[in-house]
């Protein structure tokens, strides 16, 4: 437990970025007592969380940066959680804190964290449920979730978020077609950037004819925009569709398959919990079992 814990909640429930620093590396570590921190906390209405996804190189981060901006500009509190790609090795994060949204590190209205996959391989931190929903009950509007964007298993961000953007650039067509039943499954807005490319205006009529039969069973029209993040063109208008999104009557079914999604994974880690890839590595290192179904066995699969 952490010390004074009763005085950093109430410092954190008063919205001081200090405990909320402290309390997102508490569950972050996965320290003893997270578990009973997050069951005793409480939701405001009206926090949304919104995913950003996307094969690597699509400019997600700069088109988060933009983001941030309109939605701070309608006078709206948001948290970023940068997810990036960690180190085999110590699966620490390696790209950091994200340069381009630098000017909002001390705005008052942001709060940015980057976390590492530590070696998950959907793209998200393996808390990542705990620590939106952490950020949920510390009163942002806005939660965004910029995950490192690594093909099929992407769909693993449809159990956290709200509304998902699907962030693509115009040479992404290959990726298009791998990806599509995926992306299908996702997607609540498209989003095509660096549009000012001589072929964005191909891509996009070539994606909307791909995707056309997939949008006839959907019971609204998904967008599909285009932007040039670095600039800034086209973020008005996806900060609009994501209100807009967040205004439409998702079927139930959907909604309570996310809550399902989320509820499978928290199960899965704590079923998980006694077992790490370290003491893996050690009975390899200690050459006790050079075969890894055997080495499987011991750790209680069948």
């Amino acid at each position: 437990m952490l010390p004074n814990w009763s005085a950093l909640l109430e410092s954190f429930h008063t919205g001081d970025v200090r405990a909320l620093a402290r309390l997102l590396s508490f569950v972050e570590n996965g320290l003893p007592g997270y578990r009973e921190l997050l069951a005793g906390l409480s939701w405001p209405e009206g926090t949304h969380v919104v995913g950003i996804t996307g094969p690597p190189g699509a400019g997600k981060s700069t088109l988060t940066d933009g983001l941030i901006g309109a939605l701070v500009a309608r006078g709206k509190k948001v948290a970023v959680l940068c997810v990036d790609p960690s180190s085999p090795f110590n699966l620490g994060a390696v790209l950091g804190d994200r340069i381009r949204m630098s000017q909002w590190y001390t705005h008052p209205s942001v709060f940015i964290r980057s976390l590492a996959t530590r070696g998950s391989m959907g793209g998200l931190h393996p808390r990542i449920l705990e620590l939106t929903d952490l950020l949920r009950a510390a009163g942002f509007d806005y939660v965004l979730v910029e995950t490192v964007g690594v093909g099929q298993s992407e769909i693993e961000i449809a159990g956290l978020a709200d509304t998902t953007v699907v962030v693509l650039v115009p040479e992404a067509g290959d990726e298009v077609q791998t990806m599509k039943a995926g992306l299908m499954e996702i997607a609540d807005i498209f989003v095509v950037n660096k549009a000012d490319r001589p072929d964005a205006a191909a891509f996009l009529r070539n994606l909307r004819l791909m995707l056309a039969p997939a949008f006839s069973q959907r019971t609204h029209e998904i967008p599909i925009l285009s932007t040039v993040a670095q600039d800034g063109t086209g973020i008005p208008e996806l900060a609009a569709a994501i209100e807009t999104d967040l205004a439409q009557p998702h079927a139930r079914a959907r909604k309570e398959w996310l809550l399902a999604e989320k509820a499978w994974q928290l199960i899965m880690q704590e079923r998980m919990k006694d077992l790490s890839k370290e003491d893996l590595r050690k009975a390899i290192a200690a050459g006790d079992e050079h075969n890894l179904y055997r080495l499987v066995e011991r750790y209680g699969v069948r």
